[in-house]
């Protein structure tokens, strides 16, 4: 399937930082919590990501990552994820998350 650019815009990607992160337990598979700094325009959103096999909370917090931010929020057990935070698969099919490789203003849109 092709997209039009004008198509591909209205997929608002977004870098954030990761202000807090705790596991999640109650998912059905392996999770982190996270809680994801937009910037003032956007705020604070939560998302839960299948990234334990690469991650631990600890490591999280400060790290940039990328979301897409204008989904709907999406219930994963007794959480509301409000983003998609993105990632690709490694060798292993384990998720290595996206970030800009230097610094960026939290809520900066990909293009």
């Amino acid at each position: 399937m092709t997209l039009s650019f004008d198509e591909f815009l209205k997929v608002d990607i977004r870098a954030g930082r990761v202000t807090r992160a705790e596991p999640f337990p109650e998912a059905r598979k392996p999770a982190i919590k996270l809680w994801i700094d937009f910037g003032p325009e956007i705020g604070e959103k939560r998302s839960s990501a299948q990234i334990t096999a690469h991650y631990t909370p600890e490591d999280l917090v400060g790290r940039m990552v990328m979301a897409v931010v204008n989904f709907p929020p999406r219930q994963i057990g007794p959480m509301m994820s409000e983003v998609l935070t993105l990632g690709v698969p490694d060798a292993q099919g384990e998720v290595v998350l996206l970030r800009p490789d230097q610094d960026v203003a939290p809520g900066a849109r990909m293009f």
